[in-house]
């Protein structure tokens, strides 16, 4: 019975290598979920093995899937079935999956927060109930609030503030700043706290941002991760933690002003359209920074 679910669900597919899916995804882009290294990294932390399908339409792949099961990789779901609920955190990432524009692939293997960006390229996408929040260039905010965030950053600087990239710092460090400031935003720890110096290492490449010091002591840190596809760049802020004692500074308003303008610089430098996530639209602040957006569910 088993085989005959599995083989309803891959019908039109055909197993291919993590090669494959790598190539796949350089061709036709993707998120920062659903990059290769990503997958490759949180799997083999997660000790679940990737089954990677491919979907062939006139002799070559359109489209490709990283799967656990009947999900797609790195669900949520089937971490929690494996006794492994919180190992790492991407928050409510946006899906997209590597596949030609039209090519319309069977999408039956279950996952969330797939973007509008899937349309066409698959079908079997059933609207879903939750938006995600997606910045919004820095010209679409008010005028108004762009020189507030300014005139905090000036006034954190003139105290004695830093901003330093957070590659100046090792994966340890990250974790460490990170888990701390996160359980004293809170008052709970960090999502795969555990791991996280792991996890920031196996991702080390991908993490982009600023840290925020105050008298030489982090008061703001964000993890914030950034892949490059053909036609857009994809950045996903996961989370981040501030130190509640100087939030007559704003840290995280400023660190927010700060990561996404780069972002914005970045891809406007290389005439791409910028999807930064800030996960599910679900906080009032994500209204100030964000426009909601669509998704779809299998």
């Amino acid at each position: 019975m088993l085989n005959f679910i599995q083989g309803w669900r891959e019908r039109g597919w055909q197993v291919i290598d993590a090669a494959a899916y790598g190539d796949t995804w350089q061709r036709f882009g993707g998120s920062v979920a659903t990059h290769p290294l990503v997958i490759e990294q949180l799997a083999d932390l997660a000790q679940i093995p990737v089954r990677y399908l491919g979907f062939p339409q006139d002799g070559e792949l359109k489209a490709a899937l990283p799967v656990w099961g009947r999900h797609l990789a790195l669900s949520k779901d089937v971490l929690k079935r494996h006794g492994k609920k919180g190992l790492f955190d991407l928050g409510n990432a946006e899906i997209i999956l590597p596949a030609a524009d039209d090519c319309a692939a069977p999408l039956r293997h279950a996952g969330r927060y797939l973007s509008e960006l899937n349309q066409g390229r698959f079908s079997g996408l059933k609207a879903q109930p939750e938006q995600l929040a997606m910045s919004r260039p820095h010209e679409d905010l008010s005028k108004k609030f762009r020189y507030n965030q300014r005139r905090e950053l000036r006034l954190l600087e003139e105290a004695g503030g830093q901003v330093r990239p957070i590659g100046d710092f090792t994966a340890a460090e990250i974790a460490a700043m990170y888990c701390d400031l996160f359980q004293r935003r809170w008052g709970f720890p960090a999502t795969g706290a555990a791991r996280m110096a792991e996890v920031v290492e196996r991702l080390r490449e991908l993490l982009i941002g600023s840290v925020l010091f105050l008298e030489g002591a982090p008061i703001a840190i964000q993890l914030v991760y950034r892949v490059e596809a053909p036609q857009w760049i994809s950045v996903e802020y996961v989370n981040g933690g501030v130190d509640p004692e100087t939030k007559a500074f704003s840290p995280g308003s400023v660190l927010s002003f700060l990561n996404t303008q780069a972002a914005w610089e970045d891809a406007n430098a290389r005439g791409k359209a910028l999807r930064f996530s800030f996960g599910r639209a679900d906080r009032e602040y994500k209204d100030r920074w964000c426009n909601p957006v669509n998704v779809f569910q299998v």
